[in-house]
C-alpha cells in the first residue's frame, strides 16, 4: 500500500473517531488563483484528501479568475488584508479556529492579517509560510505573470521609483520592497512590510498576535531563484547598509529588540524553520504530508 493511501486511512480513522479536522485558509501568491485546478484549487484537492472531511477555503481577491489573478500585482495588500479579516471573520466554519497557510507572497499578507485584526478572528493555530519574503526583496528576477511585458513594467518601477506615494499604493511588490542601501527611506515610506515588522515603532497588538500562533513555519526554498535574497523565507535578509553579506533573523534588529515577540516565540519552540532543495515553491507531496501535513495541520 502507498504511503499517501496509509496515511489517509489513520487520518480517516482519526476523523471518524470524533476528532473534526482543523479547517485550513489558503492564500496564493503573485501570478496564481485560489481556484484554479492548476493553481490552489488543486492543492486545495489535495489537502481534502490527505485530511477527510476538513473544510479548506482558499482566499479570492475580485469577482473571478482574472480578476483575483490581477489583485496579486495591483490590489494594496492593505485592502486584501482588511477585505480577508471580515470574510474569514463571517465564515461559520471557521470559528473553532484555523490553521492557515500562504504561498510566496501571499505568506507575507497572511502574517500581516494575523497581526492585524488576529484578535478579532476565532484561533489561528498554525502559520504555515511557503516561500514567504518576510523581510521584503531586494531584487525581481522573473515573475509568473499574465505576460512578460507586465514583468517588465513592474522591474521598471521598482527600480526606479519603488517609495513614491502612487507605486507603492499601486504595485503589489513596491510594499515589500526592501532596500538595505537606504533603510530610512524605506522605514518610513514602505506602506505594508516596513509597518509590520514594526520597524519605526512597536505596536503591541501586532506582538501580541503573532504571539498566539501554536506554531510558525517558515519553509525556504534552496535554489529559490525569485526571492531575492531567499534568506527573507527565514526571516533573514541583508545587513543593513549594504547589499552582499547577509544576516539571519536572529541577528536582525526584529529578533535583538524583539520587535514582532519573534525571540520570545523561538524560545518556546513555536519558530520552525524547514528548506527544500528545488526552485520556488517547488515540493514534493510526500515531504509535506511527513513534514507540515502530519505534524501541523492534522
Amino acid at each position: 500500500m502507498k504511503l499517501v493511501s496509509v496515511i489517509s486511512l489513520i487520518n480517516a480513522i482519526i476523523v471518524g473517531a470524533g476528532q473534526t479536522p482543523t479547517p485550513i485558509v489558503l492564500w496564493h501568491g503573485m501570478g496564481d488563483t485560489c481556484c484554479a485546478f492548476y493553481s490552489l484549487g488543486g492543492f486545495k484537492k489535495f489537502l481534502e484528501e490527505q485530511i477527510p472531511n476538513v473544510y479548506v477555503t482558499s482566499l479570492r481577491f475580485g469577482n473571478d479568475s482574472v480578476e483575483d489573478r490581477l489583485s496579486g500585482f495591483f490590489m494594496n495588500p492593505n485592502d486584501q488584508i482588511d477585505y480577508a479579516c471580515k470574510v474569514l471573520a463571517a465564515d461559520p466554519n471557521l470559528q473553532n479556529g484555523f490553521n492557515v497557510i500562504g504561498f510566496s507572497q501571499g505568506c507575507q499578507f497572511l502574517r500581516g492579517m494575523i497581526q492585524r485584526c488576529g484578535h478579532k478572528l476565532p484561533p489561528i493555530k498554525s502559520f504555515i509560510s511557503l516561500g514567504g519574503q518576510h523581510q521584503g526583496v531586494y531584487g525581481f528576477p522573473h515573475c509568473r505573470a499574465v505576460s512578460h511585458k507586465i514583468c517588465d513594467y513592474i522591474r521598471e518601477l521598482l527600480n526606479f521609483a519603488t517609495y513614491e506615494s502612487w507605486v507603492q499604493s499601486s504595485l503589489v511588490p513596491a510594499t515589500y520592497w526592501h532596500d538595505p542601501l537606504n533603510e530610512q527611506e524605506y522605514n518610513t515610506k514602505s506602506i505594508y512590510i516596513a509597518d509590520i515588522n514594526n520597524e519605526l515603532t512597536i505596536n503591541e497588538t501586532y506582538r501580541s498576535n503573532l504571539k498566539k500562533l501554536e506554531h510558525f513555519v517558515m519553509v525556504k526554498f534552496e535554489r529559490d531563484s525569485m526571492v531575492q535574497p531567499r534568506e527573507s523565507e527565514w526571516f533573514g535578509f541583508y545587513t543593513p547598509g549594504q547589499a552582499s553579506e547577509l544576516q539571519t533573523l536572529q541577528q536582525s534588529k526584529i529578533y535583538t529588540e524583539d520587535r514582532l515577540g519573534l525571540r520570545e516565540m523561538d524560545r518556546a519552540g513555536k519558530l520552525v524553520f524547514l528548506s527544500q532543495p528545488g526552485e520556488h515553491l517547488h515540493f514534493d507531496e510526500t515531504w509535506f504530508i511527513d513534514n507540515i501535513i502530519n505534524k501541523y495541520l492534522v
